[in-house]
């Protein structure tokens, strides 16, 4: 059985199907700051990426911080934030400042860069 439920769409118009609702994609950029260089941090992000359904990139940024942008549902997104301070190197993260939007679709697999 198919069941279609109609709802407007961000145009105002057409119908979106419960399957395109529960794939909607979205996009998180979250910088941290503390004591998150020189400590394996990305290479911990990158790890916990595995029991996760992401995409997205882990570097470090010239002022200290190491900048995520992962993208996915939002439910898995929130999970592996909350991994990614529940875990060894949580405890040298002294701020983070999370930006949300919806997903550009421009990742395949998890990367460690710079």
């Amino acid at each position: 059985m198919i069941v279609t439920i109609q709802l407007h769409n961000a145009d105002g118009f057409g119908f979106i199907s419960p399957l395109e609702m529960a794939m909607k994609r979205e996009r998180v950029t979250n910088l941290y700051s503390g004591h998150v260089q020189g400590i394996g941090f990305r290479y911990a992000v990158k790890t916990l990426t595995t029991s996760y359904e992401v995409a997205g990139i882990v570097r470090n940024l010239p002022d200290g911080r190491v900048e995520l942008v992962a993208e996915g549902a939002k439910e898995e997104l929130e999970a592996f934030l909350q991994a990614i301070r529940d875990s060894g190197v949580g405890r040298f993260i002294r701020q983070e400042q999370a930006h949300w939007a919806e997903a550009k679709n421009e990742f395949r697999g998890f990367e460690i860069t710079q």
